[in-house]
């Protein structure tokens, strides 16, 4: 049995190892994940609610599995923890809103029941955006979620309590979603793994919605290994999603798919949105260098591709999530504008100047720019860029209009549809993380999830974590 002080720093796939093997107690892990949150949760914001009883209690229950030798699979008895905005049975559930501070629902999000189906210890519940666009805001109940690495630092957003909690050990996975990056950012600058899935793969039924034709639920957790066992328990069609389609997963489930290796992947670099379209940090242009030569040595066959700028990507994204969102919030921005956070009215109150032609051509304009994306998979099998221009800036200089004023490389992948995730793939020269962007086509998460773990196990960048 490990000591406590290093059972926050398990793998999901190296604890759910040990519980199989009555190596780990599934109470002992919960207790010690639990006793640091108490310790560390203060310097981090990443927690807005502890569920410590209920968690406890299915830990035991867990436990008892175990002693019968009745596990039900490799999530039964680890802790997770969930971003603010899924449904929970019983359990707050705020956005990270005032509007919603006592908000308590009657039954878990789909994906929520389906990871407390695998026997899953729900943990609690974490630090977001406002309604999962506002930004980092210091005029809400609660204060926005820091960076483990450095705590001046910003996390990345909205998944933003789940990147810090994963990268400093209060929790072994997560769920985040991704509408025009809010997944991949916090995994790039907490130095973890964010998967955003295939629009559709993941029921979105009791996430509380930021813009319908755009949200993803999907997996963030410290390896893509631990993102692909949990993608296993939470994928698949759900016919009271309207936004659900069937799907099958590949062979042996998606963890087997993420240990199969990347020899033979035929690897696209989009080198414009990092050289040209919005010029990268001399850090991030080295990774890049790096991240190809380490490609090579995996035995893939690289190329460049090419496809339209970030900016016709990014303004289709941004207008189509303001006009969505101002559409789902227009009647309280109007009667309560002051319960919504300031950083929320700067990125959502444009999309009451909006026309119904400027959605109406976003959405056209969205469709031609997804089908040259994918067009690019004809020739490749996954398509590989920077996730962020650098690493973690500080969290004072994060503008309210951050995402609007300039391009993200994130949004191509909301733009075509397919799988996306940012993995850690090396540390800039202050010591901070730095992502790794894998693009796949439509139900491509096979080859992204592929790519990303032997990316990870070829760089070593799991074997450091942050001193806290």
């Amino acid at each position: 049995m490990r000591g406590s002080d290093v059972l926050h720093h398990l793998s999901i796939a190296d604890a759910a190892g040990m519980i199989r093997a009555r190596r780990l107690s599934p109470v002992e892990l919960a207790r010690a994940l639990l006793d640091r949150i108490e310790r560390l949760n203060p310097r981090l914001d990443a927690y807005l609610t502890v569920t410590a009883q209920g968690a406890i209690a299915q830990a035991r229950a867990a436990e008892k599995a175990q002693m019968q030798s009745a596990l039900k699979g490799p999530l039964h008895g680890i802790p997770l923890a969930y971003k603010d905005i899924y449904d929970t049975a019983g359990v707050r559930t705020t956005a990270q809103s005032r509007l919603l501070e006592a908000n308590v629902p009657a039954r878990d999000a789909e994906a929520i029941r389906r990871l407390h189906e695998a026997g899953a210890v729900m943990l609690g519940k974490l630090a977001t955006h406002e309604f999962a666009i506002g930004g980092p805001a210091f005029d809400l109940p609660w204060p926005p979620a820091r960076n483990p690495w450095d705590t001046e630092r910003f996390t990345g957003g909205s998944s933003s309590g789940s990147g810090a909690a994963v990268a400093a050990g209060l929790a072994l996975g997560s769920l985040g979603s991704d509408t025009g990056g809010s997944i991949r950012f916090p995994a790039a600058y907490c130095g973890i793994a964010g998967l955003k899935p295939t629009a559709g793969l993941v029921s979105r039924r009791g996430v509380i919605p930021l813009s319908p034709s755009l949200d993803t639920a999907g997996p963030m957790a410290w390896t893509a290994e631990d993102c692909a066992i949990l993608l296993d328990s939470i994928a698949g069609y759900d016919p009271l999603d309207p936004a659900s389609v069937p799907s099958t997963p590949p062979p042996g489930g998606y963890a087997a798919a993420a240990r199969r290796g990347a020899k033979g992947l035929k690897v696209g670099i989009i080198r414009r949105f990092y050289e040209t379209d919005l010029p990268a940090s001399a850090e991030v242009i080295e990774q890049m260098g790096e991240a190809e030569r380490l490609l090579a040595d995996l035995g893939c066959s690289v190329g460049t591709a090419d496809c339209p700028p970030l900016a016709a990507f990014n303004a289709a994204n941004r207008l189509i999530i303001t006009a969505e969102a101002f559409a789902l919030h227009e009647a309280k921005l109007i009667s309560r504008p002051e319960a919504y956070s300031r950083a929320f009215r700067v990125r959502v109150m444009a999309g009451g100047v909006m026309r119904a032609v400027d959605y109406i051509q976003a959405q056209r304009h969205r469709r031609s720019l997804a089908a040259e994306l994918n067009a690019l998979f004809d020739q490749f099998d996954v398509l590989v860029t920077a996730a962020t221009p650098g690493p973690a800036p500080k969290l004072a200089d994060v503008s309210l209009d951050e995402g609007l004023a300039r391009p993200t490389y994130a949004a191509p992948a909301n733009i075509s549809g397919g799988p996306a995730m940012s993995v850690c793939s090396g540390f800039a020269p202050n010591g901070l993380p730095l992502g790794l962007q894998i693009i796949g086509p439509p139900f491509g998460e096979a080859s992204v999830l592929a790519l990303g773990h032997a990316v990870e196990e070829a760089s070593g960048s799991r074997s450091r974590r942050p001193s806290l």
